[in-house]
């Protein structure tokens, strides 16, 4: 929510017509800082704002965009009142506590600052764009997450079949809620509850990798299983079968989807929860980790006027958002597109998304043909698994439809022997293809803890395929462990591709029915960037680390 004194200040300076601010100060959204839409102004230049307004009211004025402020500082004050009073705590002395603001009216609330922080305070005037970084590191408490957690019915669950929860205890309740709050926090992106023979304990997937956060009592083992069925809509008193659920929540006013499996194994039922959040779908092609050149040979192929664009990759490789983002690039009044998902992730307004039912009958060729009478101009599938729907979507590519789809294979040129070895005529594959993307995720260094790894010797790094004279000359990045990252060394992930055109050379090679490491080679000789050259540029951007580009890279034999 914009504060009206901030709108006076600006007005002030005379730097900003009101006209501009107008959009601004009418997002009453609580949940964000709805000054920081002062960065999507292109005129806006904030450095020059901060210093007209420090000198106007006397303040100190310090860039703050590269100052390295202890997790412990940031800690000090609860994002509910960082919202509330914009200001962020950057430094604690016997004397002060200094807090970074782009608003100098804050000023007035000293006294409620000074009450807030049990401690004097002081103000430092910093530009909008410093502020925000720092704000990034900012997150919930559990606590406060718990106050806001509500359940989202679904309105099409028919009462009659609603499960009775008289006999979950409140303790359970809660602590259910802690877990999904705990999720949210630590943005994972799964939650496994594991019964064994003994024990019984939750984990999250947390940046491709599992890790333990709770060990509740094997007595709480049923009711924390059958709460979490209940809120999934799922039978409670069938315990034989595997059964499949979804869960609606809003966590700190965000809207969350968690798709729910339960699994019968020797020690009771296990239950996976996938969490679906909208606001960390990244449909910006921009900002998805392509290289210049591979975004443009990607986007040449989806504009494309017909054809079939694959992206290919193991599970949880990051290919549905690439998939997304291609369609909300090509989602425009004059496109009709459909798409037929096992299940749908999430919603994209303007799109028609069909959600797979085999038990109906409603299979991958069954929608594709239905598709074809719908008049459609791009249609996406959400993964070609077998002959007859890699027919149809080759037809449809050929007859003036624009097809995306996804393949499980471990780089780019194998996608074509895949699509051979399944039963397409070469002829067919070489006209229906305009691009493949093969793609992986390797985990971000942690910007908190990084630090040079001192460890790697320049053999290592020539090992992995850097040239002996770039290895004397590059860095290597590893992270020691923070609050930050859990002690990880890890915060996120960062995505590597491998983008493959259809140059003449390379349809060539596929009529004669040539090998995958023949088409590989000839696509690098054509300008493609393989896995591991991408992975090794990440590293030498200081993004991810040496081993995880080689884990996450097959090595190169060309």
């Amino acid at each position: 929510m914009f504060r009206k004194e901030f709108a006076d200040v600006i007005g002030k300076t005379g730097m900003i017509p009101i006209k501009d601010l107008r959009p601004l100060l009418l997002d009453k959204d609580p949940s964000k800082v709805s000054e920081l839409g002062l960065l999507e102004l292109s005129f806006f230049d904030d450095v020059k704002f901060a210093k007209q307004v420090a000198e106007n009211y006397s303040l100190t004025f310090i860039d703050l965009t590269k100052a390295k402020i202890p997790d412990k500082t940031i800690k000090l004050i609860k994002k509910s009142d960082v919202l509330k009073y914009r200001v962020l705590p950057i430094q604690k002395t016997a004397k002060a506590v200094s807090l970074a603001v782009f608003d100098p009216s804050i000023v007035e609330l000293r006294t409620d600052l000074q009450t807030l922080f049990q401690h004097p305070v002081e103000f430092i005037l910093t530009n909008v764009t410093s502020w925000a970084k720092i704000y990034e590191r900012v997150t919930e408490s559990i606590d406060e997450l718990l106050e806001t957690i509500r359940e989202v019915k679904s309105t099409d669950i028919n009462p009659d079949e609603a499960v009775n929860e008289e006999d979950i205890g409140d303790d359970v309740i809660r602590f259910v809620n802690r877990i999904l709050a705990d999720s949210f926090i630590r943005k994972a992106s799964d939650i496994h509850v594991e019964p064994y023979e003994k024990n019984f304990r939750v984990r999250f997937r947390v940046d491709g990798s599992l890790m333990e956060v709770a060990k509740p009592p094997k007595a709480l083992m049923a009711p924390i299983t059958s709460r979490l069925k209940i809120m999934a809509q799922m039978d409670i008193s069938e315990k034989r079968k595997p059964q499949d659920g979804r869960i609606k929540l809003s966590i700190g006013g965000q809207p969350i989807d968690y798709r729910v499996s339960s699994l019968p194994t020797l020690f009771g039922e296990k239950i996976v929860l996938r969490l679906l959040d909208q606001s960390n779908l990244q449909l910006d092609m921009t900002k998805l980790g392509f290289e210049a050149q591979q975004l443009k040979v990607f986007k040449e192929g989806i504009h494309q006027p017909y054809g079939m664009c694959l992206v290919t990759g193991p599970t949880g490789s990051g290919k549905t958002t690439t998939l997304y983002s291609a369609l909300a690039e090509l989602n425009v009044v004059g496109n009709n597109i459909s798409t037929a998902e096992d299940p749908v992730e999430f919603n994209l307004e303007g799109i028609n998304q069909v959600n797979i039912k085999k038990s109906v009958g409603l299979t991958f060729p069954f929608a594709l043909k239905a598709f074809l009478r719908q008049d459609p101009d791009i249609i996406m599938v959400g993964e070609i698994r077998d002959l007859e729907v890699g027919e149809i979507a080759v037809e449809a590519a050929l007859t003036g439809h624009m097809v995306l789809s996804t393949l499980h294979t471990n780089d780019a040129p194998s996608t074509v022997t895949r699509l051979l070895n399944m039963g397409i005529e070469p002829f067919l594959v070489t006209g229906s293809l305009n691009v493949i993307v093969a793609q992986r995720l390797c985990r971000r260094i942690c910007t908190s803890c990084k630090e040079i790894d001192t460890k790697v010797s320049i053999e290592e790094v020539v090992a992995c395929g850097i040239a002996p004279s770039s290895a004397q000359k590059i860095k290597i990045y590893v992270g020691k462990g923070c609050d930050m990252c859990n002690g990880t060394g890890y915060k996120g992930r960062v995505a590597i591709y491998e983008v493959m055109g259809m140059s003449p050379k390379v349809k060539e090679l596929i009529l004669k029915n040539a090998s995958a490491d023949e088409i590989k080679k000839q696509a690098i000789k054509d300008g493609m960037k393989t896995l591991r050259m991408c992975a090794l540029t990440k590293v030498a951007k200081g993004e991810t680390t040496l081993e995880e580009a080689v884990n996450n890279s097959s090595a190169d034999k060309f």
